[in-house]
């Protein structure tokens, strides 16, 4: 999250095979009075583990790189179930990731099976000297720390790694395997899992298309809230053809024309489409594997690596994405099936400017003007919203100002703050704001340049059990008085109707 791409992917060898005369320490403890363990019934002491080469991973859920890592890591894990022990440290950067409940969530959303300790306060961080998410430590099988690695590694050379490191010790007689033994998380049981976007279908019957991430799912829905269709087979996986058959892996964004829904395939790194009519899937950009940095020039999109594209708004025959693993906003050409960099040099930061001077932190929101001149940007890890030229590229920042400046306040733009937000909608000349990590909806004036609560901010819920909003991700402006937001911790969509200041579920 705030390690260049370029320095993170890195070979690992030499780091990991050091040598005798490298300065090595006795590894700290992680079984720490007063932190929360999940996926295990008890803590387990650092010195439980002696015998396995042990793999600690500084994370915190929000970050995209930290995401990266995991099926790197679920790959070690099943190779070597009893050589090596995988726990990870969160270590959140948001006041919202410091609740435990969220830290559950992202568990269950993204399928981690290891030990997870959560350290809300980074005392495990600053104890192993961590200075940057992600970062994997390495503790050898006599319990002493053998390196770090800051940043993504290799997803090639850092498994091959690890195994030259097994294979060595084996043959030493350092190893006493043995299996952790864990208690999984329950997964939520119900019709959405985890949803993200929500996008209308163009067309004077209303329906909508969700991206049910967790399913690995697109929704067609009716304006009732019914399933009319379902789009993938449910399974995880990377293949075009129809409807039942195709597979999509955590898809969180989308867009629709008349005739099609576009999917940003987070998981694999891809943008597909799915023919209404037909149902039938076709990958048109992404080959499945985490690429690196966008181009200004085109390149062809089938055989180009995207990096968890988030979110996608249409203009015509382009599809703009928030690439969201290289911190930039993409742009798919329809009629020659090119992809290149729209706006972001691939520096996660908050600056303006140029289409190449310009920095984003993780954008994960996208929503085109109603004249089609501005792309605005939920710009997640900088908390703040975008704006940005769909001819040219040139960025401004509306509301936020820095990777570590976040909060809930209204007011003036340059005073406003907000934390972590994900979804955009538009209702004339607002910005409507799935403003995530603050668990509620936000509003940002365009023509007063303030933002507020929406509508207030006072709704009553006229269900018969009411939850509070759970990190919502995906919004949308339905009409004059209805807005539909994707309460995604809920697994459920809801409708507020600002003329008579209710809500309710509308699909769960």
């Amino acid at each position: 999250m705030l390690f260049p791409v370029a320095a993170a992917i890195c070979a690992c060898l030499s780091l990991l095979h050091a040598n005798a005369a490298s300065a090595l320490t006795t590894a700290p403890e992680i079984a720490r009075p007063g932190l929360q363990w999940f996926n295990v019934a008890a803590p387990i002491p650092i010195s439980s583990l002696r015998g396995r080469y042990v793999i600690l991973d500084f994370w915190t859920e929000g970050c995209i790189n930290c995401i990266h890592i995991i099926p790197i890591l679920r790959g070690i894990e099943n190779q070597f179930p009893e050589q090596v022990a995988v726990i990870g440290v969160h270590s959140p950067k948001f006041a919202e990731e410091k609740n435990a409940s969220s830290v559950q969530d992202a568990i269950r959303r993204y399928e981690i099976h290891h030990p997870i300790v959560h350290d809300p306060e980074m005392s495990i961080w600053r104890e192993y000297g961590v200075e940057a998410w992600p970062t994997l430590v390495i503790i050898r099988p006599d319990g002493m720390v053998l390196g770090k690695l800051a940043g993504e590694p290799d997803p090639v050379a850092f498994p091959k790694a690890v195994a030259d490191l097994v294979a060595g010790a084996g043959k030493s007689g350092d190893l006493k395997p043995a299996r952790l033994a864990l208690k999984l998380e329950d997964e939520p049981k119900g019709r959405f899992l985890f949803p993200g976007k929500l996008k209308r279908i163009p067309g004077a019957t209303p329906q909508w298309a969700l991206a049910d991430a967790g399913h690995n799912q697109i929704v067609l829905i009716d304006d009732a809230g019914h399933d009319v269709r379902r789009y993938g087979s449910g399974a995880a996986g990377f293949r075009d053809g129809d409807a039942a058959a195709a597979t999509f892996d955590h898809p969180q964004g989308l867009v629709a024309s008349n005739n099609a829904i576009f999917v940003a395939d987070t998981g694999n790194h891809a943008i597909r489409k799915i023919e209404l009519k037909s149902g039938a899937v076709v990958t048109l950009a992404g080959n499945g594997q985490r690429g690196s940095t966008l181009t200004k020039e085109p390149q062809a999109g089938r055989t180009t690596s995207l990096a968890s594209p988030w979110d996608l708004e249409k203009q015509g025959e382009r599809v703009f994405f928030a690439n969201a693993g290289t911190h930039q906003i993409g742009v798919l050409d329809l009629n020659t099936g090119s992809v290149a960099r729209l706006a972001g040099s691939g520096a996660e930061d908050l600056l303006q400017g140029s289409a190449e001077r310009a920095a984003f932190a993780q954008p994960s929101g996208l929503l085109l003007s109603a004249d089609s001149s501005t792309l605005y940007v939920a710009d997640s890890e900088s908390s703040s919203i975008r704006a940005v030229s769909s001819k040219d590229g040139g960025t401004t920042t509306l509301v936020g100002a820095g990777l570590f400046d976040f909060g809930k306040t209204n007011g003036p733009f340059d005073a406003a703050r907000l934390q972590h937000p994900l979804g955009l909608a538009i209702d004339g000349d607002r910005i409507i704001v799935a403003d995530t990590y603050n668990n509620r909806i936000r509003t940002l004036d365009l023509t007063h340049k303030v933002v507020s609560e929406f509508d207030g901010g006072k709704f009553t819920c006229t269900d018969p059990i009411c939850y509070p909003l759970r990190e919502p991700a995906g919004i949308v402006v339905a009409s004059a008085d209805r807005l539909l937001l994707v309460d995604t911790g809920n697994q459920r969509i809801e409708e507020y109707r600002p003329s008579t200041k209710t809500s309710r579920t509308w699909a769960r």
